[in-house]
């Protein structure tokens, strides 16, 4: 496997982890009733102990992986000297608040009144430092910190909707117990009201970074980059229309009887989820792509 390669499957692995990290704990730390919190958060244990780990653990591979492309020689990743060059780039830089919000997320795992705030709050700052590599981060001065901050909202945006996918699923096994069932249904509406905004928010700063990056669409070149771009948002659209579904045509029927209105919510939601996952995978690979 060559480090370009392995470059692209672990920015997808690190993305994927942060968005679900962050997802995850926007319902154990404010989405859930007071009551319920520390019930969803032993639910969501596994997800987020794993996530968390998981984006450290990407983190600092991806930074060893830019080491070997950087210096041209997968080799150099032995090389102290090389390492010192990679961290005074633009990208070692913010790479090194992205290892320590990485970190913060696994010390919150500790047991603590707060870990839930916690690992909201590293999550976030784990998307805000993302915003600062790749196109995001093409200018310099307020023109690039008002691009960088368009693309952090467009992150975090994508982390409410997509990286709550999966915490919703588990949602609807634990609507079936009577003793949660009604913080459970409570918690997921919360998530439809928000989750429309969010999907708006993904959307407007998600066309905003495209035309800062490329220009007007009516101006684009026919690239690899634009091809994907294209793709990605077709693959968007279709998980807006399956979230629309869900939302107004199946939720209002959930109380008829013979309904199997909750078994299809439940099969879409896994396709959005799994559509989620693809978009995830082409923008590693699109952003590894000049626009030109």
């Amino acid at each position: 496997m060559s480090l370009s390669t392995l470059w692209i499957g672990l920015r997808a692995l690190h993305f994927l982890s942060v968005l679900l990290l962050a997802g995850s704990a926007f319902y154990t730390a404010l989405l859930a009733p007071r009551r319920y919190r520390p019930m969803l958060s032993q639910r969501l244990a596994l997800l987020l102990r794993t996530s968390a780990l998981l984006s450290l653990f990407s983190a600092l591979l991806m930074l060893a992986t830019q080491t070997g492309l950087m210096s041209g020689d997968w080799r150099n990743v032995s090389d102290s000297a090389t390492w010192q060059a990679v961290l005074s780039t633009r990208f070692g830089r913010v790479w090194r608040w992205e290892i320590a919000f990485a970190l913060l997320s696994t010390l919150a795992l500790l047991r603590g009144t707060l870990r839930q705030n916690l690992l909201l709050c590293s999550g976030l700052l784990q998307l805000v430092a993302l915003a600062g590599v790749g196109h995001a981060a093409m200018r310099d001065g307020w023109p690039g910190l008002l691009q960088q901050g368009n693309h952090a909202l467009h992150l975090i945006a994508a982390a409410f909707w997509a990286g709550g996918l999966l915490p919703l699923l588990l949602l609807m096994r634990e609507a079936r117990q009577i003793a949660f069932r009604t913080d459970a249904i409570r918690c997921m509406m919360r998530f439809s009201r928000y989750g429309h905004l969010a999907v708006a928010l993904a959307l407007l700063t998600g066309i905003i970074n495209s035309v800062l990056i490329a220009g007007s669409p009516l101006h684009w070149q026919a690239t690899l980059w634009s091809e994907l771009l294209v793709v990605k948002v077709l693959l968007v659209m279709l998980m807006i229309a399956i979230a629309l579904t869900n939302r107004y045509l199946l939720v209002p029927r959930f109380r008829l009887a013979a309904s199997n209105a909750a078994h299809l919510f439940i099969r879409l939601t896994q396709l959005e989820l799994l559509l989620a996952i693809i978009v995830i995978g082409l923008v590693s690979v699109f952003a590894t792509l000049s626009p030109a």
